[in-house]
């Protein structure tokens, strides 16, 4: 920890504020590399649609890794960048089982409620600490994953 940083926000919600952060980042990468997965493992009717779908899902998702890395590390903490950190602060199951392609669908819908979730959570230390930059990413995070739950929701019955 870089006790020289002053940027109006003190050490110790710097801290909780990264900690919330670093649980936000394991979530959005272990959804990454499931996202990522599906796009190449999906069969089916709907191949092509979810094909791109889960593309331009997966995209988006390593955008939002490097936002909020940066922002752990602009708050003076090291970033958790391992599969083991990401495994220890992930809420997200991993995958390793054949699915079908409502079942990936049905999958990515919790795992996007769960992000949101995640990103809701650390809210209150990040408004309590007037961090406004972390409230920015957080908002804009839970907008994202919540309407993707959504996109996707509406794909099954």
């Amino acid at each position: 920890m870089n006790k020289s940083i002053n940027i109006g926000i003190n050490e110790q919600d710097r801290i909780a504020i990264a900690g919330g952060l670093s649980r936000l980042l394991a979530d959005t990468y272990t959804l990454y590399l499931k996202t990522h997965n599906f796009h190449w493992n999906v069969k089916g009717p709907m191949f092509n649609t979810l094909h791109l779908m889960f593309e331009q899902q997966y995209t988006e998702l390593a955008t939002a890794v490097d936002e909020i890395a940066e922002r752990i590390r602009a708050l003076g903490v090291a970033a958790p960048g391992s599969y083991s950190q990401f495994a220890a602060l992930t809420s997200i199951k991993e995958e390793t089982g054949e699915l079908s392609a409502e079942q990936m669908i049905a999958r990515l819908v919790e795992d996007q409620e769960s992000v949101a979730r995640t990103a809701r959570s650390v809210f209150p230390d990040a408004e309590a600490a007037n961090d406004e930059p972390t409230a920015d990413l957080l908002t804009q995070r839970m907008q994202i994953h919540e309407k993707t739950a959504w996109m996707l929701r509406s794909m099954i019955s």
